[in-house]
Protein backbone atom coordinates (compact mmCIF):
# COMPACT_ATOMS: atom_id res chain seq x y z
CA UNK A 1 0.00 0.00 0.00
CA UNK A 2 3.10 2.10 0.50
CA UNK A 3 4.38 2.10 -3.27
CA UNK A 4 2.44 5.29 -4.41
CA UNK A 5 4.23 7.14 -1.32
CA UNK A 6 7.34 5.96 -2.61
CA UNK A 7 6.71 6.54 -6.22
CA UNK A 8 5.41 10.36 -5.62
CA UNK A 9 8.38 11.15 -2.75
CA UNK A 10 11.05 9.70 -5.69
CA UNK A 11 9.03 12.20 -8.26
CA UNK A 12 9.11 14.74 -5.82
CA UNK A 13 12.96 14.06 -5.23
CA UNK A 14 13.94 13.80 -8.74
CA UNK A 15 12.34 17.75 -9.47
CA UNK A 16 14.01 18.90 -6.69
CA UNK A 17 17.31 17.38 -8.15
CA UNK A 18 16.60 17.88 -11.96
CA UNK A 19 16.20 21.89 -10.60
CA UNK A 20 19.22 22.30 -9.40
CA UNK A 21 21.37 20.86 -11.87
CA UNK A 22 21.38 16.94 -10.90
CA UNK A 23 20.36 13.95 -12.79
CA UNK A 24 17.13 13.00 -11.37
CA UNK A 25 18.53 9.64 -10.96
CA UNK A 26 20.22 10.76 -7.79
CA UNK A 27 16.78 11.92 -6.67
CA UNK A 28 15.41 8.58 -6.62
CA UNK A 29 18.57 7.22 -4.54
CA UNK A 30 18.22 10.12 -2.02
CA UNK A 31 14.54 9.81 -1.97
CA UNK A 32 14.86 5.90 -0.80
CA UNK A 33 17.34 7.16 1.93
CA UNK A 34 15.30 8.72 3.29
CA UNK A 35 12.35 7.21 3.15
CA UNK A 36 13.97 4.42 5.30
CA UNK A 37 16.25 6.84 7.56
CA UNK A 38 12.17 8.50 8.43
CA UNK A 39 9.82 5.80 7.81
CA UNK A 40 11.55 2.53 8.01
CA UNK A 41 10.80 1.73 4.47
CA UNK A 42 12.02 -1.24 2.17
CA UNK A 43 11.61 -2.31 -1.11
CA UNK A 44 8.42 -4.02 -2.30
CA UNK A 45 7.94 -6.66 -4.35
CA UNK A 46 6.39 -4.52 -6.88
CA UNK A 47 9.58 -1.85 -6.64
CA UNK A 48 11.90 -5.17 -6.68
CA UNK A 49 10.11 -6.09 -9.91
CA UNK A 50 10.40 -2.62 -12.08
CA UNK A 51 14.01 -2.97 -11.17
CA UNK A 52 14.43 -6.06 -12.35
CA UNK A 53 12.51 -5.28 -15.25
CA UNK A 54 14.53 -1.90 -15.87
CA UNK A 55 17.88 -3.78 -16.02
CA UNK A 56 16.49 -6.67 -18.29
CA UNK A 57 15.67 -3.60 -20.68
CA UNK A 58 18.86 -1.50 -20.23
CA UNK A 59 20.35 -5.00 -21.46
CA UNK A 60 18.29 -5.94 -23.88
CA UNK A 61 18.79 -1.94 -25.05
CA UNK A 62 22.65 -1.98 -25.19
CA UNK A 63 22.73 -5.43 -27.29
CA UNK A 64 20.23 -3.65 -29.93
CA UNK A 65 23.07 -1.06 -30.06
CA UNK A 66 25.99 -3.66 -29.86
CA UNK A 67 28.67 -3.73 -33.09
CA UNK A 68 30.28 -7.40 -32.20
CA UNK A 69 33.00 -6.26 -33.93
CA UNK A 70 33.87 -3.50 -31.48
CA UNK A 71 33.55 -6.03 -28.36
CA UNK A 72 36.21 -8.33 -30.20
CA UNK A 73 38.88 -5.07 -30.22
CA UNK A 74 42.28 -6.61 -28.31
CA UNK A 75 42.49 -3.27 -26.67
CA UNK A 76 38.98 -3.27 -24.92
CA UNK A 77 39.71 -6.58 -23.42
CA UNK A 78 43.13 -5.59 -22.39
CA UNK A 79 41.63 -2.11 -20.45
CA UNK A 80 38.96 -4.33 -18.71
CA UNK A 81 41.08 -7.58 -17.75
CA UNK A 82 44.01 -5.13 -16.51
CA UNK A 83 42.06 -2.08 -14.91
CA UNK A 84 40.06 -5.35 -13.39
CA UNK A 85 43.74 -7.34 -12.20
CA UNK A 86 44.81 -4.13 -10.79
CA UNK A 87 41.42 -2.84 -9.20
CA UNK A 88 41.40 -6.52 -6.68
CA UNK A 89 44.73 -6.10 -6.09
CA UNK A 90 44.99 -2.91 -4.67
CA UNK A 91 41.49 -2.90 -2.86
CA UNK A 92 42.39 -6.23 -1.98
CA UNK A 93 45.61 -5.52 -0.29
CA UNK A 94 44.13 -1.88 1.51
CA UNK A 95 41.43 -4.18 3.10
CA UNK A 96 43.68 -6.08 4.10
CA UNK A 97 46.42 -3.60 5.86
CA UNK A 98 43.59 -1.55 6.94
CA UNK A 99 42.18 -5.36 9.17
CA UNK A 100 44.06 -4.72 12.36
CA UNK A 101 42.44 -1.07 12.55
CA UNK A 102 38.77 -1.35 11.64
CA UNK A 103 36.20 -2.92 13.39
CA UNK A 104 34.17 -3.03 10.06
CA UNK A 105 36.91 -5.57 8.88
CA UNK A 106 37.44 -7.48 12.18
CA UNK A 107 37.05 -11.40 11.75
CA UNK A 108 36.86 -11.36 7.62
CA UNK A 109 38.73 -13.93 6.59
CA UNK A 110 41.08 -13.48 3.37
CA UNK A 111 38.29 -14.98 0.73
CA UNK A 112 35.49 -12.61 1.93
CA UNK A 113 38.03 -9.74 1.41
CA UNK A 114 39.21 -10.41 -1.82
CA UNK A 115 35.15 -11.05 -3.02
CA UNK A 116 34.46 -7.51 -1.70
CA UNK A 117 37.69 -6.07 -4.01
CA UNK A 118 36.28 -8.39 -6.99
CA UNK A 119 32.55 -6.80 -6.04
CA UNK A 120 34.38 -3.27 -6.56
CA UNK A 121 35.98 -3.92 -9.60
CA UNK A 122 33.31 -3.38 -11.54
CA UNK A 123 31.62 -0.17 -13.28
CA UNK A 124 27.86 0.68 -13.37
CA UNK A 125 26.41 0.05 -17.14
CA UNK A 126 23.17 1.57 -16.03
CA UNK A 127 24.68 5.20 -15.11
CA UNK A 128 27.14 4.96 -18.01
CA UNK A 129 24.11 4.45 -20.28
CA UNK A 130 21.91 7.21 -18.30
CA UNK A 131 24.93 9.40 -18.48
CA UNK A 132 25.45 9.00 -22.70
CA UNK A 133 21.67 9.30 -23.54
CA UNK A 134 21.29 12.33 -21.61
CA UNK A 135 24.34 13.92 -22.87
CA UNK A 136 23.48 12.67 -26.66
CA UNK A 137 26.57 10.91 -27.00
CA UNK A 138 25.74 7.17 -27.31
CA UNK A 139 27.58 7.25 -30.57
CA UNK A 140 30.52 8.86 -29.66
CA UNK A 141 33.52 6.71 -30.04
CA UNK A 142 34.50 7.38 -25.79
CA UNK A 143 30.77 5.74 -25.15
CA UNK A 144 31.34 2.73 -27.46
CA UNK A 145 34.60 2.23 -25.86
CA UNK A 146 33.30 2.82 -22.22
CA UNK A 147 30.29 0.35 -22.79
CA UNK A 148 32.24 -2.12 -24.65
CA UNK A 149 34.72 -2.39 -21.37
CA UNK A 150 30.96 -2.30 -19.57
CA UNK A 151 29.76 -5.45 -21.30
CA UNK A 152 32.79 -7.01 -20.98
CA UNK A 153 32.69 -6.37 -16.80
CA UNK A 154 29.29 -7.47 -17.38
CA UNK A 155 30.18 -10.96 -18.72
CA UNK A 156 32.66 -11.58 -16.23
CA UNK A 157 30.08 -11.04 -13.23
CA UNK A 158 27.69 -13.65 -15.01
CA UNK A 159 30.20 -16.03 -15.16
CA UNK A 160 30.89 -16.01 -11.27
CA UNK A 161 27.86 -16.10 -10.32
CA UNK A 162 26.48 -18.83 -12.26
CA UNK A 163 29.61 -20.80 -10.86
CA UNK A 164 29.22 -19.32 -7.29
CA UNK A 165 24.87 -20.43 -7.40
CA UNK A 166 26.24 -23.88 -8.47
CA UNK A 167 23.82 -23.19 -11.27
CA UNK A 168 26.53 -24.84 -13.83
CA UNK A 169 24.98 -24.70 -16.99
CA UNK A 170 24.35 -28.23 -18.38
CA UNK A 171 25.21 -29.38 -22.09
CA UNK A 172 21.88 -29.01 -23.11
CA UNK A 173 22.23 -24.73 -22.76
CA UNK A 174 24.21 -26.21 -26.29
CA UNK A 175 20.55 -25.77 -27.81
CA UNK A 176 21.07 -22.08 -27.19
CA UNK A 177 22.86 -21.60 -29.96
CA UNK A 178 20.08 -22.48 -32.62
CA UNK A 179 18.85 -18.62 -31.42
CA UNK A 180 21.31 -17.28 -34.07
CA UNK A 181 19.87 -19.09 -37.14
CA UNK A 182 16.39 -17.50 -36.04
CA UNK A 183 17.49 -14.24 -36.45
CA UNK A 184 16.15 -13.27 -40.13
CA UNK A 185 12.99 -14.80 -38.76
CA UNK A 186 12.95 -11.92 -35.37
CA UNK A 187 13.85 -9.14 -37.88
CA UNK A 188 10.61 -10.19 -39.93
CA UNK A 189 8.36 -10.08 -36.53
CA UNK A 190 9.74 -6.97 -36.05
CA UNK A 191 9.03 -5.19 -39.61
CA UNK A 192 5.52 -7.04 -39.45
CA UNK A 193 5.34 -5.17 -35.85
CA UNK A 194 4.55 -1.62 -37.70
CA UNK A 195 5.61 1.72 -35.57
CA UNK A 196 3.00 1.36 -32.82
CA UNK A 197 2.24 -0.55 -29.71
CA UNK A 198 2.92 -3.98 -30.97
CA UNK A 199 6.90 -2.78 -31.50
CA UNK A 200 6.75 -1.64 -27.97
CA UNK A 201 5.09 -5.71 -27.16
CA UNK A 202 7.71 -7.31 -29.42
CA UNK A 203 10.87 -5.70 -27.96
CA UNK A 204 9.40 -5.88 -24.18
CA UNK A 205 8.39 -9.64 -25.28
CA UNK A 206 12.30 -10.40 -26.50
CA UNK A 207 13.60 -8.97 -23.42
CA UNK A 208 11.95 -10.56 -20.79
CA UNK A 209 11.56 -13.93 -23.10
CA UNK A 210 15.32 -14.23 -23.76
CA UNK A 211 15.92 -13.93 -19.68
CA UNK A 212 13.65 -16.79 -19.20
CA UNK A 213 14.74 -19.01 -21.38
CA UNK A 214 18.50 -18.42 -20.91
CA UNK A 215 17.19 -18.72 -16.99
CA UNK A 216 15.78 -21.91 -17.75
CA UNK A 217 19.21 -23.78 -19.10
CA UNK A 218 21.02 -22.38 -15.83
CA UNK A 219 22.22 -19.13 -17.61
CA UNK A 220 22.17 -15.69 -16.04
CA UNK A 221 19.01 -14.44 -17.85
CA UNK A 222 20.72 -10.56 -17.65
CA UNK A 223 23.07 -12.01 -20.52
CA UNK A 224 20.14 -13.63 -22.02
CA UNK A 225 18.44 -10.18 -22.82
CA UNK A 226 21.52 -8.53 -23.44
CA UNK A 227 22.14 -11.96 -26.72
CA UNK A 228 18.37 -11.16 -27.63
CA UNK A 229 18.64 -7.87 -27.84
CA UNK A 230 22.29 -8.27 -30.54
CA UNK A 231 20.10 -10.52 -32.44
CA UNK A 232 17.10 -8.75 -33.34
CA UNK A 233 19.85 -5.92 -33.63
CA UNK A 234 21.63 -4.67 -36.81
CA UNK A 235 18.22 -4.42 -38.58
CA UNK A 236 16.55 -1.59 -40.27
CA UNK A 237 14.06 -1.15 -37.49
CA UNK A 238 16.00 -1.33 -34.33
CA UNK A 239 17.01 1.70 -33.76
CA UNK A 240 13.56 2.65 -33.92
CA UNK A 241 12.71 -0.22 -31.28
CA UNK A 242 15.36 1.20 -29.09
CA UNK A 243 14.17 4.29 -28.50
CA UNK A 244 10.40 3.22 -28.55
CA UNK A 245 11.63 1.05 -25.74
CA UNK A 246 13.54 4.34 -24.08
CA UNK A 247 10.64 5.86 -21.90
CA UNK A 248 9.67 2.24 -20.68
CA UNK A 249 13.06 1.38 -19.80
CA UNK A 250 13.56 4.89 -17.44
CA UNK A 251 10.73 4.34 -16.04
CA UNK A 252 11.44 1.03 -14.72
CA UNK A 253 14.96 1.72 -13.54
CA UNK A 254 13.32 4.38 -10.92
CA UNK A 255 12.67 1.05 -9.61
CA UNK A 256 16.44 0.19 -9.39
CA UNK A 257 17.98 3.00 -8.30
CA UNK A 258 15.22 3.47 -5.38
CA UNK A 259 16.18 0.14 -4.07
CA UNK A 260 19.72 1.12 -3.42
CA UNK A 261 18.56 3.77 -1.20
CA UNK A 262 15.61 1.58 0.56
CA UNK A 263 18.30 -0.98 1.59
CA UNK A 264 18.74 1.49 4.13
CA UNK A 265 22.04 3.12 5.94
CA UNK A 266 24.23 0.24 7.45
CA UNK A 267 25.85 0.44 11.61
CA UNK A 268 28.00 3.41 12.32
CA UNK A 269 31.27 0.79 12.34
CA UNK A 270 29.89 -0.18 8.24
CA UNK A 271 28.92 3.35 7.50
CA UNK A 272 32.66 4.40 7.77
CA UNK A 273 33.76 1.63 6.28
CA UNK A 274 31.28 2.71 3.53
CA UNK A 275 32.49 5.97 3.32
CA UNK A 276 36.18 5.06 3.26
CA UNK A 277 35.32 2.96 0.26
CA UNK A 278 33.69 5.87 -1.68
CA UNK A 279 36.60 7.59 -1.32
CA UNK A 280 38.81 4.94 -2.51
CA UNK A 281 37.03 4.88 -5.91
CA UNK A 282 39.44 7.62 -6.83
CA UNK A 283 41.58 6.15 -8.39
CA UNK A 284 39.56 4.12 -10.86
CA UNK A 285 39.43 7.12 -13.49
CA UNK A 286 43.28 7.70 -13.55
CA UNK A 287 44.04 4.04 -13.95
CA UNK A 288 41.46 3.72 -16.99
CA UNK A 289 42.93 6.72 -18.70
CA UNK A 290 46.70 5.92 -18.25
CA UNK A 291 45.57 2.63 -19.73
CA UNK A 292 43.63 4.25 -22.16
CA UNK A 293 46.27 6.48 -23.37
CA UNK A 294 48.83 3.82 -23.41
CA UNK A 295 47.05 1.98 -26.21
CA UNK A 296 47.38 5.10 -28.35
CA UNK A 297 43.40 6.80 -27.92
CA UNK A 298 43.33 10.39 -27.97
CA UNK A 299 43.72 11.94 -24.80
CA UNK A 300 39.88 13.63 -24.89
CA UNK A 301 38.45 10.06 -25.48
CA UNK A 302 40.22 8.27 -23.33
CA UNK A 303 39.00 11.08 -20.45
CA UNK A 304 35.29 10.60 -20.87
CA UNK A 305 35.28 7.39 -21.20
CA UNK A 306 37.35 7.08 -18.27
CA UNK A 307 35.49 9.55 -15.75
CA UNK A 308 32.17 7.48 -17.41
CA UNK A 309 33.58 4.40 -15.46
CA UNK A 310 34.31 6.71 -12.49
CA UNK A 311 31.60 4.66 -10.31
CA UNK A 312 31.28 0.96 -8.08
CA UNK A 313 28.65 -0.85 -10.15
CA UNK A 314 25.28 -2.92 -9.42
CA UNK A 315 26.48 -5.45 -10.56
CA UNK A 316 28.76 -5.38 -7.89
CA UNK A 317 26.43 -5.17 -5.50
CA UNK A 318 24.78 -8.42 -7.48
CA UNK A 319 27.97 -9.83 -6.96
CA UNK A 320 28.04 -9.50 -3.46
CA UNK A 321 24.20 -10.20 -2.56
CA UNK A 322 25.20 -13.48 -4.47
CA UNK A 323 28.40 -14.07 -2.26
CA UNK A 324 26.30 -13.33 1.23
CA UNK A 325 23.79 -16.04 -0.06
CA UNK A 326 26.72 -18.26 -0.26
CA UNK A 327 28.39 -17.82 2.80
CA UNK A 328 30.98 -16.24 1.23
CA UNK A 329 30.73 -13.02 2.62
CA UNK A 330 28.82 -11.59 5.75
CA UNK A 331 25.02 -9.93 4.82
CA UNK A 332 25.75 -6.18 6.01
CA UNK A 333 28.56 -6.21 3.50
CA UNK A 334 25.89 -5.95 0.75
CA UNK A 335 24.16 -2.80 2.55
CA UNK A 336 27.42 -1.21 3.31
CA UNK A 337 28.78 -1.63 -0.85
CA UNK A 338 25.13 -0.17 -1.28
CA UNK A 339 25.81 2.85 0.11
CA UNK A 340 29.61 3.18 -1.30
CA UNK A 341 28.05 2.34 -4.80
CA UNK A 342 25.47 5.76 -3.98
CA UNK A 343 28.16 7.33 -3.13
CA UNK A 344 30.02 6.52 -6.40
CA UNK A 345 27.04 7.87 -8.14
CA UNK A 346 27.06 10.88 -6.21
CA UNK A 347 30.49 12.11 -7.23
CA UNK A 348 30.52 10.46 -10.85
CA UNK A 349 27.44 12.40 -12.26
CA UNK A 350 28.09 16.15 -11.19
CA UNK A 351 31.77 15.09 -13.07
CA UNK A 352 30.47 13.54 -16.17
CA UNK A 353 28.52 16.29 -16.39
CA UNK A 354 31.34 18.80 -16.76
CA UNK A 355 33.62 16.34 -18.24
CA UNK A 356 33.21 18.22 -21.58
CA UNK A 357 34.29 21.32 -20.31
CA UNK A 358 36.82 19.81 -18.15
CA UNK A 359 38.85 18.89 -21.08
CA UNK A 360 38.52 22.06 -23.15
CA UNK A 361 39.37 23.96 -20.01
CA UNK A 362 42.57 21.94 -19.20
CA UNK A 363 43.33 20.33 -22.33
CA UNK A 364 47.11 20.78 -22.39
CA UNK A 365 47.57 18.87 -18.92
CA UNK A 366 45.61 16.03 -20.63
CA UNK A 367 47.19 15.97 -24.09
CA UNK A 368 50.44 15.20 -22.09
CA UNK A 369 49.98 11.87 -22.44
CA UNK A 370 48.73 11.34 -25.39
CA UNK A 371 50.36 8.68 -27.90
CA UNK A 372 51.57 10.65 -31.13
CA UNK A 373 49.98 7.78 -33.20
CA UNK A 374 46.70 7.58 -33.81
CA UNK A 375 43.87 4.77 -34.14
CA UNK A 376 41.47 4.29 -37.11
CA UNK A 377 38.65 6.91 -36.20
CA UNK A 378 40.36 9.12 -34.08
CA UNK A 379 43.24 10.68 -36.88
CA UNK A 380 42.71 14.64 -38.00
CA UNK A 381 39.90 15.68 -40.04
CA UNK A 382 40.66 17.58 -43.69
CA UNK A 383 37.14 19.37 -44.50
CA UNK A 384 38.47 21.06 -47.94
CA UNK A 385 36.74 23.77 -49.13
CA UNK A 386 33.52 23.61 -47.25
CA UNK A 387 31.48 26.92 -46.64
CA UNK A 388 28.34 24.78 -44.91
CA UNK A 389 28.58 22.58 -42.08
CA UNK A 390 25.51 20.29 -41.07
CA UNK A 391 26.04 18.46 -37.59
CA UNK A 392 24.74 15.12 -37.11
CA UNK A 393 23.46 13.30 -40.43
CA UNK A 394 20.24 11.59 -39.36
CA UNK A 395 16.86 12.14 -41.07
CA UNK A 396 16.78 15.46 -40.48
CA UNK A 397 19.94 16.54 -41.14
CA UNK A 398 20.70 14.55 -44.48
CA UNK A 399 17.36 16.61 -45.39
CA UNK A 400 19.23 19.96 -44.58
CA UNK A 401 22.00 18.56 -46.61
CA UNK A 402 20.36 17.63 -49.96
CA UNK A 403 18.13 20.68 -49.84
CA UNK A 404 21.47 22.95 -49.18
CA UNK A 405 23.36 21.47 -51.96
CA UNK A 406 21.72 23.25 -54.13
CA UNK A 407 23.15 26.90 -53.09
CA UNK A 408 26.70 25.45 -52.26
CA UNK A 409 27.26 22.97 -54.04
CA UNK A 410 31.00 21.22 -53.46
CA UNK A 411 30.49 23.04 -50.92
CA UNK A 412 28.59 21.26 -48.16
CA UNK A 413 30.18 18.55 -45.53
CA UNK A 414 28.17 16.59 -43.20
CA UNK A 415 29.50 15.41 -39.49
CA UNK A 416 28.52 12.11 -38.39
CA UNK A 417 29.83 10.72 -34.88
CA UNK A 418 28.54 7.04 -35.54
CA UNK A 419 30.56 4.70 -38.14
CA UNK A 420 27.62 2.43 -39.70
CA UNK A 421 25.52 5.98 -40.29
CA UNK A 422 28.47 7.52 -41.54
CA UNK A 423 29.22 4.59 -43.80
CA UNK A 424 25.84 4.49 -45.42
CA UNK A 425 26.23 8.31 -46.35
CA UNK A 426 29.13 7.55 -47.87
CA UNK A 427 27.94 4.86 -50.05
CA UNK A 428 25.37 7.94 -51.34
CA UNK A 429 28.20 10.03 -52.31
CA UNK A 430 27.40 12.62 -49.90
CA UNK A 431 30.72 14.59 -48.56
CA UNK A 432 30.81 13.01 -44.61
CA UNK A 433 33.45 13.36 -42.27
CA UNK A 434 34.18 11.27 -38.82
CA UNK A 435 33.34 13.87 -36.10
CA UNK A 436 31.88 14.71 -32.46
CA UNK A 437 30.46 18.23 -32.74
CA UNK A 438 31.10 18.46 -28.94
CA UNK A 439 34.77 17.49 -29.47
CA UNK A 440 36.89 20.71 -28.92
CA UNK A 441 40.02 19.19 -30.72
CA UNK A 442 37.71 18.15 -33.58
CA UNK A 443 37.06 22.28 -34.03
CA UNK A 444 41.07 22.97 -33.50
CA UNK A 445 41.41 21.20 -36.89
CA UNK A 446 38.83 23.81 -38.75
CA UNK A 447 39.56 27.20 -40.09
CA UNK A 448 35.71 28.80 -38.70
CA UNK A 449 36.40 31.77 -40.39
CA UNK A 450 36.07 30.10 -43.99
CA UNK A 451 32.97 28.43 -42.81
CA UNK A 452 29.41 30.31 -43.40
CA UNK A 453 26.75 28.34 -41.95
CA UNK A 454 26.66 25.48 -39.72
CA UNK A 455 23.25 23.79 -38.95
CA UNK A 456 23.00 21.72 -35.52
CA UNK A 457 20.24 18.89 -35.85
CA UNK A 458 21.62 16.69 -33.14
CA UNK A 459 19.37 14.45 -31.13
CA UNK A 460 19.80 16.03 -27.77
CA UNK A 461 18.87 19.82 -26.98
CA UNK A 462 21.65 19.85 -24.36
CA UNK A 463 24.23 18.84 -26.58
CA UNK A 464 23.02 21.07 -29.30
CA UNK A 465 23.51 24.29 -26.86
CA UNK A 466 26.79 22.86 -25.79
CA UNK A 467 28.25 23.09 -29.15
CA UNK A 468 26.69 26.27 -29.69
CA UNK A 469 28.61 27.38 -26.39
CA UNK A 470 31.64 25.56 -27.71
CA UNK A 471 31.89 27.61 -31.50
CA UNK A 472 31.27 31.36 -29.78
CA UNK A 473 33.55 30.47 -27.42
CA UNK A 474 36.45 29.64 -29.79
CA UNK A 475 35.54 33.08 -32.07
CA UNK A 476 33.36 31.73 -34.66
CA UNK A 477 30.95 34.58 -35.74
CA UNK A 478 29.41 33.21 -38.65
CA UNK A 479 25.37 31.96 -38.80
CA UNK A 480 24.29 29.06 -36.76
CA UNK A 481 20.86 27.14 -36.59
CA UNK A 482 19.88 24.85 -34.82
CA UNK A 483 17.17 22.66 -34.25
CA UNK A 484 14.91 22.45 -31.44
CA UNK A 485 11.64 20.50 -30.71
CA UNK A 486 10.10 22.95 -27.72
CA UNK A 487 8.98 26.42 -27.15
CA UNK A 488 11.33 26.79 -24.42
CA UNK A 489 14.13 25.28 -26.34
CA UNK A 490 13.78 27.89 -29.39
CA UNK A 491 13.85 30.50 -26.64
CA UNK A 492 16.82 29.82 -25.20
CA UNK A 493 18.33 28.82 -28.68
CA UNK A 494 17.68 32.62 -29.88
CA UNK A 495 19.20 33.92 -26.98
CA UNK A 496 22.95 32.28 -28.01
CA UNK A 497 22.13 34.40 -31.11
CA UNK A 498 21.19 31.44 -33.42
CA UNK A 499 18.75 30.52 -35.81
CA UNK A 500 15.99 28.62 -34.67
CA UNK A 501 13.82 25.83 -36.24
CA UNK A 502 10.96 24.42 -33.78
CA UNK A 503 10.87 20.39 -35.62
CA UNK A 504 7.21 20.19 -34.15
CA UNK A 505 5.64 23.55 -34.95
CA UNK A 506 7.24 23.92 -38.04
CA UNK A 507 6.15 20.67 -39.15
CA UNK A 508 3.06 21.48 -40.93
CA UNK A 509 4.13 24.72 -42.85
CA UNK A 510 7.11 22.18 -44.25
CA UNK A 511 3.91 19.87 -45.12
CA UNK A 512 1.93 22.60 -46.67
CA UNK A 513 5.26 23.88 -48.74
CA UNK A 514 6.18 20.75 -50.04
CA UNK A 515 2.36 19.26 -51.06
CA UNK A 516 2.18 23.01 -53.08
CA UNK A 517 5.44 23.05 -54.63
CA UNK A 518 4.61 19.28 -55.71
CA UNK A 519 0.90 20.65 -57.02
CA UNK A 520 2.43 23.74 -58.85
CA UNK A 521 4.59 21.48 -60.76
CA UNK A 522 2.23 19.39 -61.99
CA UNK A 523 -0.02 22.24 -63.36
CA UNK A 524 2.68 23.47 -65.35
CA UNK A 525 3.42 20.16 -66.92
Amino acid sequence: MLDPVIIIVALGAGLIFKRIGFPPMLGYLASGFVLHATMDMSASDTIQTLADLGITLLLFSIGLKLNLRDLASPRLWGVTGIHMAVSVACIGGFLLLLGPYLAALSGLDPTAIWTIAFALSFSSTVLAVKVFEEQGESAALHAKIAIGILIIQDLVAVVFMAGSTGKIPEASALLLLLLIPCRPLLHRLLRACGHGELMVLFGFAMAIGGAALFEYFYVKGDLGALIMGVLVGGSLKSNELAKSLLNLKDLFLVGFFLIIGLNGFPSPDMMVMALILGGVIAYKPFLYYWLMTMLKYRARTSLLASLALFNYSEFGLIVSGVAAQQGLLPMEWVTTIAVALSISFFLSVPINARAVKLYNNYKDVFTRFERKTRLPGEEPVDLGNARVLVLGMGRVGSGVYEYLQKFYPEQIAGIEEGTDKLASKAKQGLNVYRGDASDRDFWDRINLAEVDLIMISLTNHTENVAVVELIKELGYNGKVAVIARFADQMRELEELGCISYNFYAEAGHGFAEHVYENLQQKNTA
